[in-house]
């Protein structure tokens, strides 16, 4: 394999995933890429012995971006410590079928997941076994017929941002199961975990990694909205 790897030294492994990579295995038995990158480790560094990887912290598989492994227990047990108390600031970029209702606006909903179809139900108001989910966006601008956001998450609920932003009537482009028109032709949906920002988990400096977009033209389109 050949990883885009953003940021590297002897306690974290950081890289841009591809959409359509699984992080960890689930029931497809596909190859996820924490084998993947142990085999490519310890290769490259001719490691005698197995190679420690955990995954700090998630991606659904057709979302691009910002992917985390520690290669230490120590940095591991610290950075999942750091995502638990929420002092990490995760920044994504989607690409929307419509124009969002305000320019700027905090969503809060109550998620709750049926893992038999995998789709996580929003909800306004608390209801039985459904988690508190805390987003915002901010409108970024127009893209041909579709519109680009960005935003930052403050629960880390599964498919938050697929599910919220359909709920207000924005479904991310691609994303069949919340309510876009059509599917990519890659299988991918428009999500990208752009932006994370932490303090290292042994150095205790502030980092901060920036994922770029997909190569594909409308991904590219967005980064005219780069400050």
């Amino acid at each position: 394999m050949n990883p885009e790897i953003l940021f590297e030294d002897n306690h974290l492994l950081i890289i841009n995933k591809k959409a359509g990579e699984l992080a960890q295995g689930d029931e497809t038995g596909d190859i996820p890429l924490i084998d993947s990158l142990k085999d490519y480790i310890k290769k490259r560094d001719n490691k005698p012995g197995n190679v420690f990887l955990g995954l700090v912290h998630r991606l659904d598989r057709p979302t691009s971006g910002v992917l985390i492994f520690a290669k230490t227990s120590k940095a591991l047990t610290r950075m999942n410590e750091m995502f638990q108390k929420r002092n990490i600031d995760k920044i994504y970029r989607a690409i929307i079928q419509s124009k969002p209702p305000k320019n700027f606006e905090r969503l809060e909903h109550y998620l709750k997941k049926n893992p038999k179809n995998n789709k996580t139900t929003v909800y306004s108001k608390p209801t039985a076994d459904a988690k508190k989910a805390i987003l915002e966006y901010t409108y970024l601008g127009a893209l041909d017929t579709f519109h680009c956001v960005e935003v930052k998450l403050f629960t880390g609920r599964s498919h938050q941002i697929r599910a919220q932003l359909s709920s207000v009537g924005c479904p991310i482009k691609g994303d069949l199961k919340y309510g876009a028109k059509r599917s990519n032709p890659d299988g991918s949906i428009c999500l990208h975990a752009h932006r994370i920002t932490f303090e290292h988990p042994v150095k205790k400096e502030e980092i901060t990694i920036i994922a770029p977009v997909p190569k594909d033209a409308i991904w590219q389109a967005t980064n005219k909205f780069n400050s």
